[in-house]
């Protein structure tokens, strides 16, 4: 098999060299580039293209890969809302997502609630300009919090069992029950779940039944100061209500790895450029709200669970 790689970073080349070694690909090339309009000449003659997930495969894109001979695409993510498949279907390219442990992501979600309760980004600013006052910095224990897991898939599970040990009261929401949770969470309606939450963390696929699940509507249900966390999709919440709730104070604080229009922004140093997004600006510059950049997988070993993952899905195409 003959095996061209996109976006590819640094930190992944050994992980790349390791897995083709013990796959015994014929070929394998690695690029920089994202595999787009511009570039799917690069993937003539390969039989499958490894992407990641800041590029939206749309029927136009996955019909010019398709021409070029490619009959399989895996993205090096778990996530695949950024791929029309009924257009893969179509144009005949299977295609597959890779999986890695929900370890990296639950520490993040669960560091994210710590640092949104606890105050840690006024605290960093006002100790860079040498103010070490405590007004306004008081924060709150997660043993004294009602959290709510929204999706209890491996990582909401994670998650749930991790807020176990900080004695946390845990709620769950979920299409399906995971019998995992049995003894740690309690499962609860989606009105509850926004009635009762002191902390909610959203574990969600982006679905059209996902889409802004965070709304106006839902918001009103919620407690004054809630505080939400988001590792999963920015599909999911609306940010003109995330803005007026953090305006009007019903939102405690806001913790985001995701955002929407992140792709031609995250994951690229814009140290020079000017952000063209003005609701991440905006949001941002609020003293309780954090956003990182769509880095709670971020973990060596999750980056080599992905890279060895997509090697296992396109052998065994």
């Amino acid at each position: 098999m003959r095996i061209a790689a996109f976006e590819v970073r640094e930190d992944e080349r050994a992980e790349f060299a390791r897995q083709a070694r013990r796959a015994g690909v014929d070929e394998l090339v690695l690029h920089t580039e994202q595999l787009d309009l511009e570039h799917v000449g690069l993937v003539r003659g390969y039989d499958a293209a490894f992407v990641l997930g800041m590029v939206r495969y749309d029927e136009e894109l996955l019909a010019a890969i398709a021409r070029e001979g490619v009959k399989v695409l895996v993205t090096r993510t778990r996530g695949m809302d950024h791929i029309d498949l009924d257009a893969a279907r179509t144009v005949g390219l299977s295609v597959f997502n890779t999986s890695y442990a929900p370890d990296s992501v639950a520490d993040f979600t669960v560091m994210l609630m710590l640092v949104a309760l606890r105050r840690y980004k006024a605290a960093v600013y006002r100790q860079n300009v040498n103010d070490f006052s405590l007004v306004g910095l008081q924060g709150r224990t997660l043993s004294s919090l009602t959290v709510g897991i929204a999706g209890t898939g491996a990582i909401g599970c994670a998650v749930a069992r991790r807020l176990q040990g900080f004695g946390s009261r845990v709620l769950a929401w979920s299409r399906h029950e995971n019998p995992a949770l049995a003894g740690i969470a309690t499962y609860v309606g989606w009105d509850e779940l926004l009635d009762q939450a002191d902390v909610i963390s959203f574990h969600l696929p982006a679905t059209p039944e996902t889409h802004h699940i965070v709304n106006a509507e839902s918001l009103a249900r919620m407690r004054d100061g809630v505080v939400l966390v988001n590792t999963a999709r920015a599909d999911l919440m609306d940010v003109a209500a995330l803005t007026d709730g953090i305006e009007t104070g019903k939102i405690g604080a806001l913790a985001m790895d995701v955002f929407d229009g992140e792709s031609e922004i995250y994951h690229e140093s814009h140290v020079n450029d000017i952000i063209a997004n003005r609701d991440m600006a905006y949001l941002r510059q609020f003293p309780n709200t954090v956003l990182t950049q769509h880095m709670a997988f971020y973990t060596r070993e999750a980056v080599d669970q992905m890279v060895a993952g997509a090697f296992d899905a396109a052998l065994g195409a």
